[in-house]
This record gives structure tokens, sequence and C-alpha cells, in this order.
């Protein structure tokens, strides 16, 4: 038989799909590649070109398990579809009848959460609200900070800028942000790529000597996590303190610099925001905080990039107003080649198409997601009494990926039924009562939705694996056995969703756009803030002065700051290092940690720079206890000069095992998973993630221990 193209894209949570290629014989992959009718600077990572690694993984679930032992023991028996989804309803209908509603929590959504119909976050909104309301849990663990911000500061979630755009520029800042290893849309890293080729300079703010400063040759600025906004102030101090700032251009677009203005320079509490001040927060020298000035000010137009990583922070919210203000200081906010200089710098409305209508949740019960485990663990959520029975988690593994690996396997051994649906044993799967065998991307049709002016078409390249069923199947099913199938599916199919969908976007020709796999609208994409930048007046945000608000008024009642200040975590004596926990290159948060071929290419190491190691008498390679005022966990040591003095750092996202040898909350060193040390204490106002505001303290591990 000859061998098919098919056109597919990941719809999962990686910075924003990208067109692909499946090549198809006898009814197997044989490979997949970039797609023919990408855009120029449109490439896929390893993830997506070797997806086939996960779909015919030998422990891939084909069956519906129960649980036949302990939870968190792995232990299950294989049953029939018809027995589990009769069991599921069953448990759903009687914590309804005898608990309310609201027992139900919902948690998971980032396995496939970019596909308009196949939606692992939509689909159990529309199926839980359509049968009675339930325990919401609200924002996201990526990039809660920065989407809060964006309402108050902009009047609006879509402030970013088409990568393409960045070919204006003359200067790219990287703040926390590595494109080489975490993906901000699938452009980013050959624009970068392209750029830097051309002799653009490229900067990097970040804690570790990133692969993106290597491969940009990028002059490297190290500083402590969680310390970002001191150096933004310091910035911004010398700005003011050279009078290189154009006051007018900042008050047309911007209400609040005055106050702001004030407390940099000290007028209000007294202290100036200098680059010595500055250099005792985040360990930067003021002399390269002063070098820094001098390149970003002299540099126009420059682009200010932010990783989502400076806003999971204590004070993460200011961080993310601050890149914003620096922007409109240095006059690089709204133009060609400049950028806005907060947080989803690339979000941009998608291309209009149709999507999955979820209704209003009947239920008041709502709790942020960082705080997910702690409802269930108090009994409250939103402020509300919250007897929480049952979790339901479709594509999610909060146990590693969540904050506080120790209590959220205690909130999941408190729940009377888990159930989730998932392709592997994940930690999460594992501490759970019924698993349901779902679908990859590969064996379903969708659409796929993106943060830039793309949007993809996925279709279906192979047949499910054994009995796995796509997570729209299992909601129908179940909706049907509960008496709302109707009302849930509105007579509609996978095919017809779809096309639905299609008849509700601005796609002319549809089969092309099936065919291709991608669209893309003519011209670049403006944001909503663009045609305030070009007249102010004519076109004023939805913001209280029409403007963009760089003093919030709002925030102080809420648990924030007024002003965009300096909110840094104090460390101690117990616990003097402060700790990172970046991405991984070969996972999507902890997808593929299961698999070899990816699990073999991951850096599970405990990066520590020589001072700190000298100090501790701790060599390279070696095991070491790492302890956090939430945990402790054993990992191995990388002793080297790539990571700041006073900085740790340890890739998130792989799997949580405890330490074999003392099962008491210790996880092991096959783990290296830094949430074993994290806190579930959020950042106000947002109830944000604060995982880089964490402090810890690293000792060997002495053999007579």
């Amino acid at each position: 038989m000859p061998v098919k193209e098919i056109p597919v894209s990941c719809n999962k949570d990686c910075g924003g799909g990208c067109a692909l290629t499946a090549y198809v014989e006898n009814g197997r992959i044989q490979k997949i590649t970039d797609s023919r009718n990408r855009p120029k600077y449109m490439h896929g990572c390893i993830k997506g070109y070797r997806m086939a690694d996960a779909l015919y993984h030998p422990q891939r679930l084909k069956k519906p398990l129960l649980l036949n032992g302990e939870r968190g023991s792995g232990s299950f028996k294989e049953i029939s579809w018809d027995y589990a989804l009769d069991l599921l309803a069953k448990k759903l209908a009687y914590f309804k009848e005898n608990d309310g509603p609201e027992s139900v929590m919902r948690i998971g959504g980032s396995g496939s959460c970019r596909g308009a119909l196949h939606n692992t976050a939509t689909l159990p909104r529309r199926f839980l609200s359509l049968y009675g309301g339930y325990t919401e849990t609200t924002g996201n663990f990526s990039s809660e900070a920065s989407d809060f911000v964006k309402p108050y500061m902009f009047g609006t979630k879509y402030v970013g800028v088409d990568a393409k755009s960045l070919f204006d520029s003359k200067m790219i800042i990287l703040w926390g942000t590595n494109p080489e290893e975490s993906r901000m849309g699938s452009e980013t890293e050959m624009v970068l790529s392209s750029l830097a080729a051309k002799g653009v300079p490229v900067i990097t703010i970040d804690p570790r000597r990133t692969a993106s400063q290597r491969r940009y040759n990028a002059r490297w600025f190290p500083v402590l996590p969680g310390t970002d906004s001191a150096l933004m102030l310091a910035l911004l101090y010398t700005f003011i303190r050279d009078n290189t700032i154009d006051e007018d251009y900042i008050n047309r677009y911007s209400s609040g610099f005055e106050g702001l203005k004030n407390y940099v320079t000290g007028v209000e509490d007294g202290t100036p925001k200098t680059p010595l001040w500055a250099e005792k927060i985040c360990s930067l020298p003021a002399e390269r905080i002063e070098e820094l000035a001098r390149l970003y000010m002299n540099a126009k137009p420059a682009a200010l990039l932010p990783g989502l990583s400076v806003q999971r922070t204590m004070g993460g919210e200011n961080t993310d107003r601050l890149g914003a203000v620096l922007q409109l200081a240095t006059g690089n906010f709204g133009v060609p080649g400049g950028s806005p200089g907060c947080g989803q710098w690339n979000r941009i409305p998608s291309p209009r198409c149709g999507s999955m209508e979820v209704p209003l949740n009947p239920g008041v019960c709502k709790v942020p997601v960082y705080l997910w485990a702690d409802a269930v663990l108090e009994g409250r959520a939103g402020g509300y009494p919250s007897d929480i029975r049952m979790l339901y988690n479709a594509g999610g593994n909060y146990l590693g990926q969540g904050s506080d690996s120790n209590k959220a396997a205690t909130a999941f051994k408190k729940a009377e039924f888990v159930v989730s649906h998932e392709y592997f044993m994940t930690p999460t799967a594992s501490f759970s009562d019924l698993i349901l065998p779902v679908t990859t991307f590969l064996e379903r049709n969708d659409i796929v939705f993106s943060d830039s002016d793309y949007i993809f078409y996925s279709a279906k390249a192979v047949e499910p694996a054994g009995e796995a069923k796509t997570d729209y199947e299992i909601f129908t099913s179940l909706s049907s056995r509960l008496g709302f199938e109707k009302a849930f599916t509105e007579s509609r199919n996978e095919k017809q969703w779809l096309s639905y969908f299609l008849d509700n976007s601005e796609i002319e020709d549809k089969a092309a756009f099936m065919e291709r796999g991608i669209y893309s609208p003519p011209g670049q994409r403006d944001t909503e803030v663009s045609a305030f930048i070009k007249d102010p007046g004519k076109n004023p945000l939805k913001t209280p002065t029409g403007k963009i608000e760089i003093q919030i008024e709002a925030f102080p009642s809420l648990g924030g700051t007024e002003l965009p200040e300096a909110v840094i975590m104090e460390t101690s004596n117990d616990y003097p290092l402060r700790l990172l926990t970046p991405h991984e290159k070969y996972r999507i948060h902890s997808q593929f940690d299961n698999i070899e071929s990816f699990r073999k290419l991951t850096d599970r190491a405990l990066w520590l720079n020589p001072k700190d190691a000298a100090q501790r008498g701790i060599e390279n390679a070696e095991t070491v206890r790492v302890t956090s005022r939430q945990g402790e966990i054993l990992v191995t040591a990388r002793v080297t000069e790539n990571i700041a003095p006073g900085a740790v750092s340890l890739n998130q996202g792989s799997w949580v095992t405890w330490h074999k040898e003392n099962q008491g909350g210790i996880l092991g060193k096959e783990t290296a998973n830094p949430n074993g040390l994290t806190s579930t204490v959020p950042t106000k106002p947002s109830n944000g993630s604060r995982t880089h505001s964490t402090a810890v303290q690293v000792e060997r591990v002495r053999k007579n221990k």
C-alpha cells in the first residue's frame, strides 16, 4: 500500500501548535515531520516528531482499569467499558444526590487543551455544568499571575506580539525565557536564530546560562530566582536618573507613572531603587546593572520577551507589570520590533473559528487551581464550605505538577473516589480508583488553536490503540447514562462538530484547510492594544482611565500592591538558597517522562554553583539532600558555573516516586521532582504559582545517615 501523508498538529500545552505530517503505511505511522505547507519559520519539536514513541509504547493503557489495592500501589484490574461507565455514572449520581453536585471537583486539563473538540479543559466543564454543577478549579499553574494582571492593566488578555514582527528589532532581551528548551510558539526559535545570525544582539537575564544563551551567543546577566522585580526597578531608576525617559510618551499611553516614579526614586519610602540597592537583592553587580541599562536604552527598537518563569514568584504580578513599564519607559511598547514586555508575550487573537460552548457552572464553589489540594483537605472552596468527595481528572498529572507533592498525595487519598482519563499509568493515575484509556491526537480528528495567527487541522492518522476512546466519546456515553446526552452532544458526532466549527469560521476553503492542515489570515494579526497605540484618544482601552494602568487601585483590597513594587521572598540561615524549576526540553510538563527514548535525554540533576558546593563539601555527581519548609528530596548534584551563586536549579516534570528506604514523604533520587519542596501558599492577588520563591538547603548524603 502507498504511504499516506496525513496532516496532524499537537493539541498539547506546549506553546501553541505547529503543522506536522504523519507518514502512514499499512495503518502504522512510520515517521512524523514538519509539514510542507508550514510557513518558513515554523518548526515542530522533538516531542511532536517522536509522538509515535508514545503512541506505540508498550505501557499504553488500552482497557479501563479499576483499582485493586491501595491508592498509589499501581494495582489494577481490567474491566469492560460498560462496567466502567456504569460505575462512574452511579458514582456521579450518588454524590450529586447525597452530597450535592459541588462534591465533585474538576482537575486536570493540560493534557490536550488546544483542541476545538477534544479539549480536556472544555469537555469536563461542559459535561459537569450540564449535569448540575461542580467545584471548579480556576486559573492555571503556568501563567496565573500574568493572566490576572492583564485585564486590570490593559482591559484585555490579548497583549502580545507576532513573532515575525521581531525582524524589525535591534535588540532582543530574553528575560527568564529559554525558547530553545521551553517553546513559546512554533516560530520563535527560528526567528530568534535568524536574528542572531544577522548580528542582532541578544541578552539573557536568567539564573542559568541556558541553551538559548549559547545558541544566540547572548550576553548573560545572571540574577537570583524571584528577584527580577528589583532589577527591573533599578533599570527604571537609571532611566529616570539619566533623564532618558520621554514622560510625554508614557503619559500619553499610561496612567500612574508619577506615583511609580516617586516609589522608584525614594520619594515615597525613602529608599531609592538604585543599582546598589538591587545588587543586594538580585546579586547582579551594580556596574553590570548600569551596563544593562545602557544597552537597553541605546537599542531601539528593543523587544523584551519575558518567560512565564518570572511571574511564578511571590509578587509575580508586579514583575509582569514592570516588564510593560520598562517597554513604555524605553519607547518600545507598540512599535514594530518592540514588544509589550509582559508575560504570554506571543498571545495574539487567533483566526476566527467556532468552538464548543461551555455553559455557566450552576455551582457556587470554585477554588484557585494552585490551592486545589488545600480545598480538599480543609473542606473549603472559594470561601464556601465544601465537602469534596470525588475528583474528576481529565488530562492532568497533579501529583507531580502541582506544588507540595506530599500534600497532593494526601488529598488524593482523602477523596472518596478519583477518576482519570489517561493513556499511561502516571503517578496521578496510580492514585485513582478508575482509569479510562483515551486516545492521543494522532488517533482522532480535531481543529487545533494556537496563541498566534494560525489554526491547524489535525486528522486521524491511525485507529485507536486497543479499546481507547476519545474524551468526547466518554462524556457522550456518560451523558447518555445520566439522561442528558442530547444537551451535551447537540445531536452531533465528531465529524459534525468539526463541520459546525468550520461553518462558523473565517476559513472559506474548508477542504483546502483540511488537506493542508494549516490556515493563516492574510497580513499581520493585530492585538486589541494595536488600535489604542495608533490613536489612544479614539481607541481607549477598557480600563478606568482608558489607558494602560500602571497604578491599579483595586489591588490592595485583593491582597496586592497598588504600584508594582518589589515583593521579594526572604531566605534564612536554614534555607539560604533560591530554587529554580525550569521546564525540560524533552517533556511537555510531565508527559513522556516514562518513555525511555525521551527520559534518557532529560536533565535530572540539581545545578549548584561551585562556590555553594565548596561551602558544603559537595562534589559533582554525588547524591545530595535538598530540604525546604515543605519537604525534602534526594537528587544528584551537578556542580557548574552555569548557574548563579545562591541559586540552585532542578527541572520540573519528572514522575513522582518516594525514596524506597524511607517512605516518610521524601521524594527519591529516581524522581528528581522539585515539587517535593514547593509550597501551595500562592502569590497575591492572583492566587497563582510561586514556585520560584522557594528557599532551600542542600547537603551531602552521608552513609551513616
